[in-house]
């Protein structure tokens, strides 16, 4: 019978999944509160969260080579900047209202998120053209290629 303390490293590595989903679930709602214009007493520090932690998260994804501490310092900064520089386009009259910043940080959240998976993509098309073809005739000449 397997016992909950044979695997002390499972708590560990299910946690981060966990409080992501959390930072998402929190995030939309504080996003969605905003948008919708809903007055609840939720929605000022659940908008907040998801001013620092959406950029700071997206910013943290893409930059997964750097040391734990490095990463955090950037993506905290990072977020700080990219708020700043929202809130000086919001400054300027009638280029946008706060629903539209708040838009404009959920789609550059949005954009860094999907750097890592489009990142991973070309990195697997740079593979040398002749290879390539090599391996299409090699699968071709298996019988394993059925039109």
């Amino acid at each position: 019978m397997q016992m909950i303390k044979d695997k002390p490293s499972a708590v560990r590595t299910d946690l981060l999944p966990a409080l992501a989903g959390v930072a998402s679930a929190i995030s939309g709602v504080g996003v969605a509160l905003t948008l919708t214009g809903a007055q609840s007493p939720l929605r000022a520090p659940f908008i907040l969260f998801f001013l620092f932690a959406g950029p700071a998260g997206g910013l943290a994804a893409v930059l997964h080579r750097l040391e734990p501490a490095a990463r955090a310092a950037v993506a905290a900064t990072g977020a700080v900047a990219i708020d700043l520089l929202i809130a000086q386009s919001l400054s300027s009259p009638r280029v946008l209202t706060a629903n539209g910043g708040i838009t404009t940080i959920a789609v550059i959240t949005a954009l860094l998120f999907l750097w890592t998976p489009v990142r991973r993509i070309r990195n697997a098309e740079h593979i040398d053209p002749v290879d390539r073809l090599m391996k299409r005739i090699k699968r071709i000449r298996s019988g394993r290629f059925r039109i």
